[in-house]
């Protein structure tokens, strides 16, 4: 069920334990070949899928699509927002949520920008009510070991823009793909400690922006390797952990 799409009665009549979700995005560069919107369209697909497959099981929030983009801001078209104010943005709708009776909220993260401020949210909101249960995922890492087995890159194959992005916008919105100017591999390491791809984290982290990382490009993987049958994978087994997930907090 889809928050505003209900009356106000509608929404008094609701079980308040039922799982509330909100995905969190960006509207940033995504290479020469992907649309700035490619991290919202991405979390509001599997938040689709997932209420397709469980109706009024779920109950989906308006997203928040533009976040904390400034590591892409050498790129035009990014928009950004600093973390301070998304923290304050997004917990002043949860409180609006909390103040309404809910109790099962879950952050669906799709920019890996915002993994840090999603993670102060949770505790910083949950810790100020402690009668509710919340939480964040991000969605490449909600099922690792499956996802593990759909890519063919290497390590580094996957990370902005890349195999797994770019298959997943084949698959929901293959107009709005570039294939033309789909590029090849694009990925700058740095030191041993702090490499890490979507799917496998380093050991600490380092910080340097999108241009470094990509050298440029934008892109941080290897699109050459995406397909919409890949894409069409991926989403299977996100919105399967993303059921799974849901179904463990009712």
């Amino acid at each position: 069920m889809r928050w505003e799409k209900l009356t106000t009665e509608e929404v008094r009549r609701l079980d308040r334990t039922i799982p509330v979700l909100m995905n969190i995005a960006a509207i940033e560069q995504h290479g020469p070949h992907l649309p700035l919107d490619t991290d919202a369209r991405i979390g509001g697909h599997f938040l689709e899928e997932l209420d397709k497959r469980l109706g009024d099981q779920v109950l989906i929030l308006p997203p928040v699509v533009v976040c904390t983009s400034e590591h892409h801001m050498d790129f035009p078209g990014t928009l950004t927002v600093q973390h301070t104010t998304l923290l304050a943005y997004v917990t002043d709708i949860l409180s609006a949520v909390v103040a309404h009776g809910f109790t099962n909220i879950l952050l669906l993260n799709s920019h890996g920008g915002n993994q840090a401020i999603g993670q102060v949210i949770v505790e910083s909101f949950g810790a100020r009510h402690r009668d509710c249960r919340v939480g964040l995922v991000t969605w490449w890492r909600t099922a690792t070991d499956a996802l593990l087995k759909v890519q063919e890159s290497g390590f580094g194959g996957v990370g902005h823009a890349c195999e797994f992005e770019t298959s997943l916008m084949l698959h929901i919105d293959e107009a709005s793909v570039h294939k033309e100017l789909i590029p090849g591999y694009s990925h700058v390491m740095t030191l041993d400690w702090a490499n890490s791809d979507l799917l496998r984290g380093g050991r600490g982290s380092l910080f340097r922006t999108m241009a470094e990382i990509s050298g440029g490009s934008g892109v941080v993987g290897d699109p050459s390797l995406a397909s919409a049958e890949k894409g069409a994978a991926i989403s299977r087994i996100v919105v399967d952990a993303l059921s799974d997930i849901v179904g463990s907090l009712r």
